[in-house]
């Protein structure tokens, strides 16, 4: 009795060089602007928070994905489970952002519109 080895064994070198390139772009990237602060996006706000946040909060999730869809093996897996799994995290990162926004301002706005300024 022989088996069929049809399916052999792949060698994920080239997949995992992909990634480590996409990665290190995008970490490239967040470093270069972190360092250089671009006055178009640093002088900019937009609800409440410069431009600048924005790029590194919309990388962050980017690279977020790319390790998910590689490392957790997501691109061989059903759409259903992807979405379940991607939507929920896309959710709950908003939503902390959302919260993590409202009270910053509100505090910022207490703290600038009370008696006592800042002291630091």
């Amino acid at each position: 009795m022989s088996h069929d080895h049809a399916h052999g064994h792949q060698s994920n070198v080239k997949r995992i060089w992909n990634v480590f390139f996409f990665l290190s772009a995008v970490t490239i990237v967040e470093v270069y602007l972190g360092i250089s602060r671009p006055s178009f996006l640093y002088m900019n706000n937009f609800i409440s928070m410069n431009l600048l946040n924005w790029v590194f909060i919309i990388l962050t999730l980017v690279k977020a994905y790319g390790i998910v869809w590689a490392f957790m093996h997501m691109e061989g897996e059903r759409s259903s489970l992807r979405w379940a799994v991607v939507a929920t995290v896309i959710f709950l990162a908003l939503y902390l952002l959302f919260i993590l926004l409202v009270e910053a301002d509100y505090i910022f706005e207490v703290f600038k519109n009370a008696t006592i300024k800042w002291n630091f």
